[in-house]
């Protein structure tokens, strides 16, 4: 009788766990929605201390796959020359102050160029590379993709937007396992990052679309032609005084 009632008892508290389980997985990801938003807002305020590509870059180094060492200093907005941030956005993204995370102008003129073959054009804007070097991993899944949209939509609604080039020219990685414009200033211009000048800054931005190919040190005829080109486009959006559309 005991094992009979057991037995029951047993029957009845599987669709209970079912139940328990099913409520749990309903608020997974609303729970996701608001860490995420929550990391969001931290970041606004707080520096990282690394960013996800950062980490997985550190994984690469004790495993022998990376470089010897990670080099990164966080230099606040005030403490880095504004050539640098200028010379991004004349390289990356000159529609940065008036887009709200996504450029779709920018993406359909990569997608007609693409499509006539060629140098692959990308239209990431500076919110959008934010959001995949601070949050996520390297990859084209559509999961990652996913996450990279709402990860820029919280970005755009939640930070100021000198924040986020203040955030971009901190963790983007400008040589081989060196991130951010103190790590690139004084590895390659041996000064401090609020010292760099025009050409030097537009340099760095030249090398951006891949680091790890092009050398700021020694740059080949493509990031000559490059910086060249960035320095022009830099006196064509206004200068320095562009920046202050983002206070």
């Amino acid at each position: 009788m005991q094992a009979r009632r057991n037995r029951v008892s047993g029957t009845h508290d599987r669709p209970r766990k079912r139940r328990s389980l099913w409520r749990w997985l309903w608020k997974l990801p609303l729970l996701l929605l608001v860490l995420s938003v929550l990391q969001v807002l931290v970041l606004r305020v707080v520096d990282p201390p690394f960013s996800a590509y950062m980490a997985a870059r550190q994984i690469a180094v004790w495993t022998g796959n990376g470089p010897e060492r990670i080099a990164y200093e966080w230099r606040d907005w005030d403490a880095i020359a504004p050539a640098l941030p200028l010379a991004v956005i004349a390289s990356e993204d000159q529609n940065f102050a008036r887009h709200r995370g996504f450029d779709f102008d920018a993406i359909e003129k990569a997608r007609a160029h693409n499509a006539r073959g060629g140098r692959t054009r990308g239209a990431s804007t500076i919110s959008q590379q934010v959001a995949r070097n601070l949050f996520l991993w390297s990859g084209r899944s559509w999961v990652r993709k996913g996450l990279e949209a709402w990860y820029t939509v919280l970005i755009e609604l939640l930070w100021p937007k000198q924040r986020i080039l203040e955030m971009y020219v901190n963790i983007a990685e400008f040589g081989d396992g060196v991130y951010g414009a103190q790590a690139a200033a004084q590895r390659f211009y041996r000064r401090d990052a609020s010292a760099l000048d025009w050409q030097q800054s537009a340099r760095l931005a030249a090398v951006l679309p891949s680091p790890r190919r092009y050398s700021v040190t020694r740059p080949g005829p493509y990031v000559q032609r490059r910086t060249q080109a960035i320095q022009r486009q830099m006196r064509q959006i206004g200068g320095e005084a562009h920046l202050r559309q983002l206070q």
